[in-house]
């Protein structure tokens, strides 16, 4: 047996067996572009896989050494990769540019920041891991653009017959020229390589006379700027003074591009797999730095607490409430890992957890509730009950006690909604009750939440919750 065939083997131990089996064909027959960042929820999906198990899988095979994993930091207007990180602690604090958008961002872990796996070298070696060695369009498909950009047959089609004017490939060192008929509309000349972007506004009276526009590559000063020309001939002078092959391509960005970087395709963010269980459990090591504050603009917490455990302690004796705990923590984390959810930590008998929608969370509030009542049946008794609260928001993902952790008001009145709670009730928030998809889930369980505001321990004023019954 190989080494490869033996890591599948393990994998299929410790994945679901259905999604090591999908891996292991992949990595055997898949095409070399199917290799190279893979979106794992595209990947699931065309293969009829769980997201949630698939996502596991990868990251099981992505500790083995078959995969190597990477954060990409994405420019929200075109979808481009602005970096790649090998992990999560080398993201900056700073803004990253987007040289064909001309923007400045600052990297938020919710849509900006993708996660992907591409096959190890040591596994199999594809044309990806030399991308100097790419042809253009695969570069700008496989390199530049992120995996949530659709560029299927028809796409790709556009871009390189109605998008593009020209583009070349310009070895280190070489010069070209290139003469463009300049059409009436706004031109980019841009550079995947450097990410470099010259901005050409074509108007007026068409003219005869060449024009000329000249642009040197150098990549500690990657030529950005704007101008305004007739449309007519022009006469562009490359000179790569970079020391790697550069991909100058000169775009029109008119309806046909922006319908193209349009076409969008979820793929696997940075703010989901922080909530995933199986990666705050494999990958504990590789989460953040301690100085590092990474923003998430929304995000739903889910705190729960047991009622009266002292007085339980007191009453059954120790053992018993100890097991009894211990039955009511295993339903809980079951419940959270398999609602997409993850369990940042627990306190005491107390459990704070994260979920990526808030209806994620409702269904995983209501399948505890349900839980804790099928524990005391199967007991003949009322000992366990779970108090509830949920609420979402935006926070910082930061690192704390060497354990990745949630920090904000966001966090703060999640906690203090839970213990507004006085028995199996649970309590939720208006962002919660307002998202669309919660709101079919209580219609659906014929549940009516009671508005009421409540006054929160260090939150000035007070807030409107609403119980659910």
């Amino acid at each position: 047996m190989s080494d490869i065939q033996a890591q599948i083997s393990v994998l299929k131990q410790t994945a679901d067996p259905a999604v090591a089996e999908a891996i292991s064909r992949l990595i055997a027959n898949g095409e070399d572009h199917e290799l190279n960042r893979i979106n794992v929820l595209d990947f699931s999906k065309r293969a009829g896989l769980d997201e949630e198990q698939a996502i596991s899988g990868f990251l099981h095979a992505s500790r083995m050494g078959l995969f190597d994993l990477t954060w990409n930091v994405l420019c929200p207007g075109c979808g481009g990769v602005l970096d790649a990180h090998s992990t999560l602690k080398s993201l900056r604090h700073d803004d990253y540019h987007c040289g064909l958008c001309a923007c400045g961002y600052e990297a938020s872990v919710d849509e900006q920041v993708e996660v992907a796996f591409t096959v190890s070298p040591r596994v199999r070696r594809i044309a990806a891991h030399d991308p100097h060695s790419l042809p253009l369009w695969e570069y700008f498909k496989q390199v530049f653009w992120s995996s949530g950009i659709d560029l299927n047959k028809d796409s790709f089609a556009a871009l390189t017959d109605e998008v593009t004017l020209d583009a070349l490939e310009l070895p280190a060192g070489e010069k070209a020229v290139l003469s463009l008929q300049l059409p009436s509309e706004f031109i980019i000349v841009f550079e995947p390589v450097t990410h470099a972007a010259h901005f050409i506004d074509v108007q007026g009276e068409p003219t005869k006379e060449r024009q000329q526009l000249s642009l040197v590559y150098n990549k500690a000063h990657p030529p950005t700027g704007n101008m305004t020309l007739r449309p007519g001939p022009l006469r562009l002078s490359l000179d790569n003074q970079a020391d790697v092959r550069v991909l100058p391509s000169v775009f029109i960005a008119g309806d046909a591009l922006h319908r193209l970087l349009g076409k969008r395709r979820p793929f696997l963010t940075a703010k989901r797999m922080l909530s995933n269980q199986t990666f705050r459990d494999v990958f504990k090591a590789d989460n953040l730095n301690v100085d590092q504050r990474l923003k998430i603009t929304s995000l739903t917490f889910l705190f729960t607490d047991l009622k009266g455990s002292t007085a339980l302690y007191e009453r059954v004796g120790d053992l018993a409430a100890f097991d009894l705990v211990r039955a009511h923590f295993r339903a809980l984390l079951e419940i959270i890992s398999s609602e997409k959810g993850a369990v940042v930590k627990t306190i005491g008998d107390a459990v704070m957890a994260t979920f990526i929608r808030p209806e994620h969370a409702i269904v995983a509030g209501l399948r505890m509730r349900a839980a804790m009542e099928k524990l005391n049946a199967e007991r003949g008794t009322t000992d366990l009950v779970v108090k509830i609260g949920i609420h979402e928001g935006p926070c910082l993902a930061v690192m704390l006690n060497e354990r990745q952790d949630y920090f904000g008001q966001t966090v703060n009145i999640a906690a203090r909604v839970q213990s507004l709670s006085t028995a199996q009730e649970m309590h939720i928030t208006g962002p919660v009750i307002d998202a669309p998809a919660v709101a079919e889930i209580l219609d659906r369980e014929a549940i009516r939440p009671i508005p009421k505001e409540a006054a929160l321990r260090g939150i000035a004023d007070k807030v409107l919750v609403y119980e659910i019954p």
